[in-house]
């Protein structure tokens, strides 16, 4: 599915996940880690590739941004992401998206 987006749109895309990014760390750090399906290459290798591709990303995230820390799966894709999550409200809306007119 990421290759496909990958083949399917340039580069001068811009990339916006939704999403809590809470989960097991291992089904990001490691093969074999999703809990849906055989993983040969760990999620973090894929997001690597997205991120290669595509230079403006931003990560929208609806779990109150005071509360990152305390998760790991968000401190690993808060840090793959290269800092550029972004709480999902009015304030962090405005902030990712003045991210990616950059």
């Amino acid at each position: 599915m990421v290759q496909d987006i990958i083949n399917k749109f340039s580069s001068d895309y811009k990339v916006i996940v939704v999403g809590d990014a809470t989960m097991a760390p291992y089904e990001i750090t490691n093969a074999g880690g999703s809990i849906e399906h055989w993983n040969e290459e760990p999620s973090h290798v894929w997001i690597k590739r997205l991120s290669d591709h595509f230079e403006n990303m931003a990560w929208l995230n609806p779990v109150p941004d005071d509360h990152w820390d305390y998760t790991s799966s968000i401190c690993i894709l808060r840090d793959l992401f290269e800092n550029r999550m972004y709480p999902l409200t009015l304030k962090g809306l405005e902030e990712g998206m003045a991210e990616l007119s950059k």
